[in-house]
């Protein structure tokens, strides 16, 4: 029987275009059930992260089954907000840059190389992973929230290399060799650190983003074209659906496993992750069904 919790609440090309209507902060806080100050201070930031990744999965669903995406803040917002879909980095990043800023937040979007899961002696991937670095009365803070089951619960102070407790995993954030102008981004797992991504220092051109998505969303290369993978934090647990893997972690250290069937990913994909299923996305579901996943 699948597990039901309660539901809890770019730097790109177009990133300086306001949302439709030019409403975008009541229309995105109505979205991530927020109610609290817009004010551009530490708590507000916070609390913004954490109800972001609580209310908008993240999925790429549009990468796997129609093989683009349209990162432009008018395809987000009506994906994301109005039309009550997840994204992944480009999309959920590139929008919670355009809320910080709409706030008054000093904010800007960086590309990074991602090292999640992949073998320390493979070439280096494409930078293809987007953040947000935020300054708060002068010191600077990483936001992400895009980037899947691993993604950080809160901002992470990026003026020191100690360990940074959240409601979940530890994570650490360190200056890479000296004059690189690369940022070192981990999470411990169990006693160990394991390395998420490297983020360059310096803002990206709009053009660079569009580049990593098209890459991201149309190569062949790309594990978003073969892999049907939605994720969603919240204080409590994290969930995370790879193909027809169900995983989720809970903040006390547990964790369950199980694999579904086709019906079964329709339904966790409505019930954990918030999602209207589209008639278009059966057939991919169904080959996920039947997918060998290991790790």
């Amino acid at each position: 029987m699948l597990y039901r919790p309660t539901f809890e609440a770019s730097d790109g090309p177009a990133a300086a275009r306001p949302a439709p209507g030019g409403d975008l902060l009541p229309r995105y806080f109505a979205r991530i059930d927020y109610d609290g100050p817009a004010e551009p201070t530490l708590a507000v930031l916070r609390a913004l992260h954490a109800a972001h990744i609580a209310a908008i999965p993240f999925e790429a669903i549009d990468a796997l089954v129609e093989g683009n995406v349209d990162i432009g803040a008018e395809a987000v917002a009506a994906k994301l907000i109005e039309g009550g879909r997840g994204g992944y980095c480009f999309e959920q990043n590139g929008l919670f840059l355009r809320v910080l800023r709409a706030i008054g937040f000093e904010a800007e979007g960086l590309l990074g190389r991602v090292r999640w899961l992949r073998d320390p002696a493979a070439p280096p991937a494409p930078r293809s992973h987007m953040v947000v670095r935020v300054r708060v009365d002068g010191r600077a803070w990483l936001a992400d929230v895009g980037f899947g089951s691993a993604v950080p619960p809160a901002p992470l102070a990026m003026d020191g290399a100690a360990p940074q407790p959240t409601a979940h995993e530890s994570y650490r954030v360190a200056r890479g060799d000296a004059g690189s102008g690369i940022w070192e981004v981990s999470i411990a797992i169990g006693d160990d650190w394991a390395p998420l991504y490297d983020i360059d220092d310096a803002p990206a051109p709009a053009i660079d983003y569009e580049v990593a998505n098209w890459y991201t969303s149309t190569h062949p290369d790309s594990h978003f074209r073969h892999q049907l993978i939605a994720a969603r934090t919240t204080a409590r647990a994290r969930y995370a659906l790879r193909d027809n893997r169900l995983t989720i972690r809970h903040a006390d250290g547990s964790s369950e496993r199980r694999y579904l069937t086709a019906d079964a990913i329709e339904a966790a994909l409505v019930e954990l992750f918030g999602l209207a299923v589209r008639p278009h996305w059966r057939a991919a579901i169904e080959r996920a069904a039947t997918a060998e996943v290991e790790g």
